[in-house]
């Protein structure tokens, strides 16, 4: 059985909660965790719909909430297969201003929580992956091109497809690998914060090939596919799941 634990269930409509979901249909036993007390009951439901052994706080800042994370699965699993990495934060005066206007200290948070968080459970995870594992983060297009409201997370998600890059590189001959999976737009808490959100759903939905978005049930599918031994030769990559959103320019 694959062990593995998922990062950032803000509620079942979350795309963590659909990676969580099909890993659990899948086999895999799942560990999560909730940013705080007002996020938990949110995350609960999703814990028990995958028979979560494992509930844990965590935000990614406090660094001695992710130690007694990691200490816990060491001393109830042992080992970890997978981790899924789904967060992304911005203060909202940088997130729906211009990059232009962007504050240093803004920047800094969003780089912070939604890249180099990664590294951070990364670090910690890989102790724990002695024979091996998949690490995978999400990003999303307008980490290559420019889209309109997405402000600040643009750039943010460059760095963080980056990132995957890099750690690919130095894990592999653990035998580790880390991807990046980018879905279209998706109807997210966390997406629900970008200006003109919904003029940017319609749009992907007329932009794409097959005419419409995918959901997160589709996201949950293909990173369970990156995450599972049939995906061993996969890494380094940011891999699409957007209905061909990515490949048309209007």
């Amino acid at each position: 059985m694959m062990r593995g634990l998922v990062v950032g269930v803000a509620n079942k409509e979350s795309l963590a909660a659909g990676c969580a979901v099909a890993l659990h249909e899948a086999g895999a036993e799942i560990a999560l965790t909730y940013l705080n007390d007002k996020a938990l009951p949110h995350v609960e439901p999703v814990a028990r719909a995958v028979e979560a052994p494992i509930l844990l706080p965590l935000d990614v800042t406090k660094p001695e909430q992710m130690d007694a994370l990691f200490q816990t699965i060491a001393e109830q699993w042992g080992t970890l297969d997978f981790l899924v990495h789904s967060i992304a934060f911005a203060p909202k005066e940088d997130l729906q201003g211009p990059v232009l206007d962007s504050s240093a200290d803004g920047f800094a948070t969003a780089i912070d929580v939604s890249c180099h968080s990664l590294v951070r459970l990364t670090r910690r995870a890989e102790p724990l992956m002695r024979e091996g594992g998949a690490i995978l983060t999400m990003s999303f297009y307008g980490s290559e091109k420019v889209v309109p409201g997405y402000g600040i997370m643009g750039p943010v998600k460059a760095a963080l497809e980056s990132t995957v890059r890099y750690l690919a590189h130095e894990l592999g001959p653990q035998a580790i690998r880390v991807n990046a999976l980018s879905p279209g737009p998706v109807r997210t808490r966390a997406a629900s914060g970008l200006s003109h959100f919904d003029r940017l759903m319609e749009a992907a939905a007329a932009r794409a090939p097959m005419g419409q978005l995918v959901t997160i049930d589709q996201i949950g599918a293909m990173a369970t596919f990156l995450l599972s031994p049939a995906a061993r030769f996969v890494t380094g990559q940011t891999i699409y799941v957007d209905s061909g959103f990515n490949i048309s320019s209007s």
